[in-house]
């Protein structure tokens, strides 16, 4: 799981450049933000563990993927 968190952070789409852009280097009342984390069998695109809190930048290719990101989102 953690090869493929690495191969996401390698390749991201320009919604999760953007956003890391602003949640990096605890920009965000001094929160530490991690991207593409993984969290049991899932991948998520940013999280931030001291508050327990993920964030997803959802795009065009979600779109294929409604069933799953309804189980995600559970």
């Amino acid at each position: 799981m953690n090869n493929h968190a690495r191969q996401l952070r390698k390749t991201s789409t320009d919604a999760e450049k953007r956003l890391w852009h602003f949640l990096r280097d605890r920009q965000m009342a001094g929160y530490k933000f991690r991207r593409q984390h993984a969290i049991g069998s899932f991948v998520v695109d940013f999280v931030c563990l001291e508050c327990n809190l993920i964030v997803e930048a959802d795009g065009g290719q979600h779109a294929d993927h409604v069933s799953q990101d309804r189980q995600r989102t559970a």
